[in-house]
């Protein structure tokens, strides 16, 4: 059987459990122990691809499933094979999966690998399932599954190893996407969960790899689909969001788990200030969409991004400010001893698992995986015009190209003065610049349509960097002197440093404006004139 899944899956906290299992008991559940075991080549081919194979028994039933990461957040390439109930547990057999486009993916991988499958990782888990009709427009029939185990790597050998599994997965059987997502917030919400991208797989790699830490999840472009199904604007606002949030989930996933990772956090923090870019400047590319509600998700963002920026800028600031200070005969002192900010500070996990911004994390994704909604006929006595639909590609580039010119002129004008701006104006320049260079790279594919357009937007963006570059330093020292004026109030050591930013401000404001400049000389890939010079 082949397959798309679409699902959401959750962790759980320890303490909440309980709740969560009598919740699903409210209705009628089927108990099944899983036995799973994976492979993968020794190094590692599958899981590069995002590919997991597995023969898992299935209470009796043997069953081989391969899986695959799909176009977005909640799509799973999935293919199943039922091998019956065979008492001793089968060989795997990729060949099993021929002719599905999953079974074609693992084929290659595995043909280009040229290593033979070895069994990685195994797991023992008990499954309570509870398929829920959700009511609405649209209607769902949506499974719900708690898995509570573990996660077995080096099996039977000294440096045997084990994770705890303790997840619900809703997985969408029929219906319209936005049942299940309405079941996801009222349930993640409810019992505190969190959205989470770890698969079983991927906790047994990590147990393999002796690793707790895994590198931080940065930017990617865009994918818009191609050939004949040109993107409309609604496809376009998808293709963005999804991209941002390829970005911002498994870093939230991680801190959400207990992660502390600075670089993590950053990368989080720009996705969030992408997606808000994207919220921003992209809304009118269908501004019928129901589903693009910025208004609904903007507050959490908001909320969790400056709340994350609170506990990393002032750690980060001071770890770039100290050295500079004590090189200029500073004395020594810490600005962050006896500050009422990071006592009263939540712990990064505590920001990431807030219910409001796990609630805008699942709508989020699942204005991704919507479908498009289907025009309705004009009625013949209808004198009232219909809402347009959304932007074609070329009314979309159109559009695009108008804000982008915008945002252009706007940084341009910003330079010749940034100086002689206050401090609040200086600040909003500096959000105005990464919004350009948002959008430059979220619009960049759609004029890319050959070798040199793709080589314009790489050189606007080139253009861009010094301007970035220098007014975040100046952030960074806006934020030192801040700081320390802050911490003057309580300790008279803080004078020094307060003096020292103070006096470097106008040289670095004048550093500003020069690099700013240079963005009038940028090669605008938007135009005609730059895609054919």
């Amino acid at each position: 059987m082949a397959a798309m899944e679409i699902e959401f899956k959750f962790q759980i906290p320890a303490d909440r459990l309980k709740a969560v299992e009598a919740a699903l008991r409210r209705g009628t559940v089927v108990r099944t122990r899983l036995q799973a075991r994976y492979f993968d080549t020794a190094d590692q081919a599958l899981a590069a691809e995002g590919i997991v194979l597995r023969l898992r028994k299935e209470g009796r039933r043997w069953v081989q499933t391969v899986k695959a990461t799909g176009d977005n957040a909640l799509h799973r390439l999935e293919h199943n094979v039922d091998l019956g109930t065979a008492g001793a547990s089968p060989s795997v057999d990729p060949q099993r999966h021929q002719g599905t486009p999953v079974g074609d993916r693992l084929a290659k991988v595995l043909a280009a690998s040229g290593a033979p499958l070895v069994e990685r990782q195994s797991t023992d888990i008990v499954r309570l399932t509870r398929d829920v009709r959700v009511t609405g427009p649209g209607g769902a029939v949506v499974e719900m599954a708690l898995d509570v185990g573990k996660v077995v790597a080096f099996a039977g050998t000294p440096e045997q190893s084990e994770s705890p599994v303790c997840e619900l997965e809703l997985e969408l059987k029929r219906g319209d996407v936005q049942g299940l997502v309405s079941l996801a917030r009222r349930w993640s919400q409810q019992h505190g969960l969190w959205f989470s991208t770890v698969s079983k797989a991927e906790r047994g790699a990590r147990l393999l790899a002796k690793v707790e830490v895994v590198p931080a999840v940065k930017a990617e472009t865009p994918r818009f689909p191609e050939g004949k199904d040109k993107p409309d604007g609604r496809a376009i606002q998808q293709a963005v969001v999804a991209s941002c949030l390829a970005q911002m989930l498994p870093n939230a996933s991680e801190i959400a788990a207990g992660s502390t990772d600075e670089e993590q956090i950053h990368q989080l923090r720009i996705g969030i200030r992408r997606l808000r870019t994207a919220l921003r400047e992209l809304a009118g590319l269908d501004a019928n969409s129901g589903l693009f509600d910025a208004t609904g998700w903007e507050p959490p963002l908001v909320e969790a991004f400056r709340a994350l920026g609170e506990l990393r800028d002032r750690e980060q600031v001071v770890k770039l400010a100290q050295p500079q200070l004590r090189e200029a005969g500073a004395p020594e002192f810490d600005p962050l001893a006896g500050g009422d900010a990071a006592a009263d500070a939540r712990s990064s996990g505590e920001v990431v698992r807030a219910p409001a911004f796990q609630s805008a994390l699942v709508s989020l994704i699942g204005f991704t995986a919507a479908a498009p909604e289907p025009e309705a006929a004009p009625k013949a006595t209808d004198e009232t015009p219909s809402a347009p639909a959304a932007m074609s590609l070329d009314d979309a580039r159109r559009f695009l190209r108008k804000r982008l010119q915008h945002l252009h002129k706007q940084a341009v004008r910003d330079g010749k003065r940034f100086d002689s701006l206050d401090t609040e104006s200086q600040h909003r320049v500096r959000k105005r610049l990464k919004r350009l260079r948002y959008l430059a790279e979220f619009a960049a594919p759609l004029f890319d349509a050959d070798e040199k357009s793709s080589s314009a937007a790489e050189r606007y963006l080139k253009h861009l960097r010094p301007a970035q570059d220098a007014l975040g330093e100046f952030n960074d020292e806006a934020v030192a002197l801040a700081l320390y004026r802050e911490a003057a109030a309580r300790d008279g050591r803080a004078w020094f440093a307060v003096g020292w930013f103070s006096a470097r401000h106008g040289v670095h404001a004048k550093a500003c404006r020069k690099a700013l400049g240079g963005i009038d000389d940028a090669p605008r890939f938007w135009t005609k004139a730059a895609r054919s010079g």
